[in-house]
């Protein structure tokens, strides 16, 4: 098995819920340095600036780590929530 990361997340599997995203960007014309930061340290890559400057997210691969949670946590630059039953990420060991 591969030590590259990228390689290691290939392996989990994600359950999208389908129009209910567990993690939102709340509306801003300039991002936060908060948000600025997760454009560089989500672990999954999940945020991105857009052409216009403002951060997104594409919750669909997110690991559900926290760091969002933490680093936006004073900011209030995102909602975040737990994944209704049944759906996330499934992590695959080995």
């Amino acid at each position: 098995m591969s030590d590259r990361v990228e390689d290691r997340l290939f392996q989990n599997r994600y359950v999208v819920d389908v129009g209910r995203p567990h993690i939102t960007v709340r509306p801003h014309e300039t991002p936060s340095q908060a948000l600025l930061v997760m454009t560089r340290i989500c672990p999954a890559g999940c945020y991105s600036q857009n052409e216009q400057g403002q951060v997104e997210v594409a919750a669909d691969g997110c690991m559900e780590c926290g760091t969002c949670r933490v680093v936006c946590s004073k900011t209030g630059d995102i909602e975040w929530q737990y994944p209704r039953g049944g759906y996330g990420v499934l992590f695959k060991f080995g």
